[in-house]
């Protein structure tokens, strides 16, 4: 009985830290991952040397930035400073990853995914929730693809972990609402 309890505590300990672990490697490669080969590419917040360095390896075109305009502070002065030196399409698009987007956010994200040129590099700062939505509205509205397909983007595979204290199940039910406005189509 005592291996027994043994092996649950064990468990119950393990497994947290080993989904925190997970997280924080996501985060220290960058969170960097592919949606469609050539056309998008989704990740946490890149550096001007990454931005740099996709360009030069994947043809980078776009940068689609979630987290809204900042000018002044280094992240966002880093990677405007990278895209102009490579004449980048660059668009900002402020959005939080503990509210529901409003209708007029879904509809000018998705012209954004539709829209910018290709291969296009969309990012929040972990890349994982507000990334998340983006990636699986582009599966959805771009390439066309089953809702259950493309939520497979909201995925704690990439960091997007909407449960117990996290507000982030937002971008869940922001996505279950384009998924609806879609079936329609």
């Amino acid at each position: 009985m005592r291996i027994r309890k043994f092996q649950l505590a064990l468990s119950v300990c393990i497994l947290p830290a080993g989904l925190l672990l997970y997280l924080g490697l996501l985060q220290l490669v960058g969170n960097f991952h592919t949606v469609e080969a050539g056309r998008l590419y989704r990740s946490a917040q890149p550096s001007g040397s990454d931005i740099r360095a996709y360009a030069q390896t994947l043809g980078l075109k776009s940068v689609i930035n979630l987290r809204g305009r900042h000018p002044g502070e280094p992240w966002y002065d880093d990677e405007m400073r990278a895209s102009n030196e490579l004449g980048l399409y660059h668009a900002d698009l402020a959005l939080s990853a503990t509210r529901e987007l409003t209708g007029a956010q879904l509809q000018d994200l998705e012209k954004m995914l539709r829209d910018a040129p290709a291969p296009v590099l969309v990012h929040c700062k972990s890349g994982a929730d507000r990334t998340g939505l983006a990636a699986a509205l582009y599966v959805l509205d771009v390439l066309r693809r089953p809702a259950q397909t493309a939520a497979a983007q909201l995925s704690w595979v990439y960091g997007h972990w909407p449960y117990f204290w996290s507000r982030s199940a937002a971008m869940d039910r922001s996505f279950e609402h384009a998924a609806s406005l879609h079936s329609g189509r």
